[in-house]
């Protein structure tokens, strides 16, 4: 077991609270030219795992554009240090103001973790991104108390879940496994695989024994397992997908800024990388469930 997992972490809320600490900036905010609700709304991700943030936002707000820009060519976020995550997203950043998006979804969970308290420092747009969404809908989830979280080892090790999650409950524990093999899983597309299966039965039964009631998927690959997840983790276990609460935030974030497209604009799908795009299409098909034609490379490095 601990060869696949790793180890694992529990912690425990103290009575106090975890409050988010947020130091103000010394320097003075980029200034945004002002943008209007007709712009696009961009994503930025390390590579294709955003899609699956991307995918639910196209569901739930079919009438606005939508810039998606993952960082194939320097992927995967996770082992990097925080001064080159927050440097990498913030040449995202970047890149996105420049086709002038009115808002920036950050669907990366380490880049969230990390680079969003940075980011939403230095520049003054309206922005979101995957884990206090995730984190809020497991607590309004939970029936016992306990919950689980599983992610990258990055994701885990930043303890960002659980901050969140102490953030809108103090008394609530929370449990975090590392789950690294499953994004190997989900770009393969190896969903339905009796090695997927046994492998995700070596995680989750730590989980299992716990007794959690709520699991949050702290990864945007793992929502294409989702299936062989609950059959191990049982029905009672209510699954958070960050990608969902992500998208209700979006939302909800673009109608209090006065930010909603018409619901009567065309909506449009651009796709960037900064790597050939050919391995992020095929990939990202599957996440999609739909084609994706308009792919075209940058070079991230002159933003």
């Amino acid at each position: 077991m601990a060869d696949l997992c790793g180890s694992k972490t529990t912690s425990m809320a103290r009575q106090g609270g975890f409050g988010i600490h947020r130091t103000m900036a010394r320097s003075v905010k980029r200034r945004i030219p002002h943008r209007e609700n007709s712009n696009p709304i961009g994503v930025f991700d390390s590579g294709v795992g955003g899609l699956t943030v991307a995918k639910k936002i196209f569901q739930l707000l079919p009438h606005e554009k939508v810039i998606y820009f993952g960082d194939t060519g320097r992927y995967p976020y996770g082992p990097r240090s925080q001064q080159i995550v927050r440097r990498f997203s913030s040449q995202n950043v970047n890149f996105l103001l420049g086709q002038r998006v009115k808002f920036i979804v950050v669907a990366c969970n380490t880049a969230s973790a990390v680079a969003l308290p940075h980011l939403q420092r230095h520049y003054d747009l309206p922005m979101a991104g995957v884990i206090e969404p995730g984190a809020r809908a497991a607590v309004r989830a939970t029936r016992n108390g306990r919950i689980g979280v599983i992610g990258t080892a990055g994701t885990i090790s930043s303890g960002a879940y659980p901050k969140a999650i102490h953030h809108e409950a103090p008394g609530v524990e929370v449990l975090s496994v590392p789950c690294p093999l499953f994004v190997a899983l989900a770009e393969e597309g190896y969903i339905n695989r009796k090695a997927t299966r046994l492998i995700a039965t070596e995680y989750l039964s730590f989980l299992v024994k716990k007794k959690v009631d709520t699991l949050v998927l702290g990864c945007t690959h793992y929502p294409l397992l989702k299936g062989i997840i609950s059959q191990i983790m049982g029905k009672r276990v209510k699954l958070i997908d960050s990608a969902e609460a992500t998208a209700r935030e979006v939302k909800n974030l673009l109608r209090a800024h006065g930010l909603l497209g018409d619901s009567g604009a065309r909506a449009s799908r651009k796709f960037y990388v900064s790597d050939v795009p050919d391995r992020f299409i095929q990939v990202g098909e599957r996440f999609l469930k739909s084609r994706i034609s308009n792919v075209s490379r940058i070079d991230i490095d002159r933003y």
